[in-house]
């Protein structure tokens, strides 16, 4: 896919993850997601490439979980784990395909928090997830986990860090779309290639 629905668009969350059981049903079995994310932990740079070994999944604390309402047995199971939610075969993959690209001094790890969007976060909102043990927030990606590992779909994510919160009160420094676009602009060339290189090796 090149983009996705987001749930600050205005879908819902059956719509967000409709194309994942479109996957399944195509016999798709593993699921590369990517997106840009604000850097929560403090040892990360604006260009760093997170490697997603786990989420956090605000909007589902509020209710808004993609398996809600009737289960689907065809798809899978009423309650399904999530403890094994990102593939680590694949993340160990990852790593070795950095280092053979020469991008393994930017490539970290870390946990991916979800909010809903679209206004950026508070100085106290980031506070809190660094608390929860956050260290990259962002608007999407998690909806679409969860359904895939519903239907039994193994998932591999990155996050490219486009920009730095803010967690400081004195700062001036303010979070702006144009900071993530040019972010981005500039690391998706090497992103293609990583994510290429790890399906050649799949």
């Amino acid at each position: 896919m090149q983009g996705r629905f987001h749930f600050y668009e205005g879908y819902n969350v059956a719509k967000i993850t409709y194309p994942v059981r479109v996957f399944f049903l195509l016999g798709i079995e593993t699921l590369i997601v990517t997106n840009a994310a604000g850097g929560l932990s403090p040892n990360f740079n604006v260009g760093d490439i997170m490697v997603i070994k786990d989420h956090i999944n605000m909007p589902g604390f509020a209710g808004q979980n993609p398996l809600c309402g009737r289960n689907e047995e065809r798809f899978g199971v009423r309650f399904p784990c999530m403890s094994d939610a990102y593939d680590r075969d694949l993340a160990q993959l990852a790593r070795q395909t950095a280092q053979e690209l020469g991008c393994a001094s930017f490539l970290r790890e870390g946990v991916y928090c979800m909010l809903a969007g679209p206004s950026y976060e508070t100085i106290a909102e980031c506070r809190v997830l660094q608390q929860l043990g956050a260290d990259a927030v962002g608007m999407s990606t998690v909806p679409e986990v969860v359904v895939a590992r519903h239907c039994g779909i193994r998932v591999f994510g990155l996050s490219l860090i486009t920009n730095k919160v803010v967690t400081d009160y004195n700062s001036k420094e303010r979070a702006n779309h144009e900071e993530v676009l040019e972010t981005t602009r500039k690391r998706t060339e090497v992103l293609q290639k990583m994510v290429s290189s790890i399906v050649n090796k799949m």
